[in-house]
């Protein structure tokens, strides 16, 4: 195995781990919830172009951390998929460190997003080499996808921690949306280091409105 695809392995191992943890704190049974998860990949699909510009008629520039982003919330819904299948998790790591590390010949952003918007609704289903054409476009590879999931699936979990669910968490701190001052977090903080994610937690902690 490749060094590249072995990486990919083990960081999308620990991605699954991580997002089987995010949707069993939200409810224990979400693997018998029948959630529309395909219904959520082409709805953020949709959201993407906008940020990403799609409208002949005006000038548009593209925003590409936030296109980026929503690429990192695909790729939860799209992990969510691939983890209802009820396959190991070693064997949907491998198919998918396949499928990120494969790309196609697509040039043209709009394009790829359209074919992973049109798999969910045809079929239902994650279709990872097209996500991989979205983030080559973006230059995004899948260690930059690994920091930002992390990132993203660490404040997820800190919103559980603090009233989400039940509407009295705080969304705006000091003036920044909490996706923002998570951004600038993650950037100070070593992603490679074992504990990254429990760095943050705290970081977090220690910035969040008391």
């Amino acid at each position: 195995m490749s060094d590249l695809l072995s990486t990919a392995k083990n960081q999308i191992t620990q991605m699954l781990s991580m997002q089987n943890a995010m949707n069993s704190r939200v409810s224990e049974t979400w693997r018998d919830n029948n959630y529309e998860w395909y219904r959520a990949i082409w709805v953020e699909c949709a959201e993407m172009l906008d940020h990403h510009g799609w409208k002949w008629w005006k000038h548009q520039e593209i925003d590409v951390p936030q296109v980026q982003l929503e690429l990192v919330d695909i790729f939860h819904f799209g992990l969510s998929l691939r983890l209802m299948t009820g396959d190991s998790i070693a064997d949907i790591s491998q198919t998918l460190a396949t499928e990120l590390t494969q790309s196609s010949d697509e040039k043209d952003f709009k394009i790829a997003l359209e074919t992973l918007a049109s798999k969910a609704v045809t079929h239902k289903a994650f279709d990872a080499v097209a996500l991989a054409d979205c983030m080559r476009l973006m230059s995004m590879d899948l260690n930059e996808l690994f920091r930002q999931y992390v990132g993203k699936n660490t404040l997820n979990f800190f919103r559980q921690d603090h009233g989400y669910k039940e509407g009295s968490y705080i969304k705006i701190w000091h003036g920044e949306e909490d996706n923002e001052v998570l951004a600038n977090l993650v950037t100070s903080l070593d992603t490679s280091a074992e504990d990254f994610q429990q760095q943050l937690y705290a970081a977090l902690e220690a910035k969040y409105p008391k």
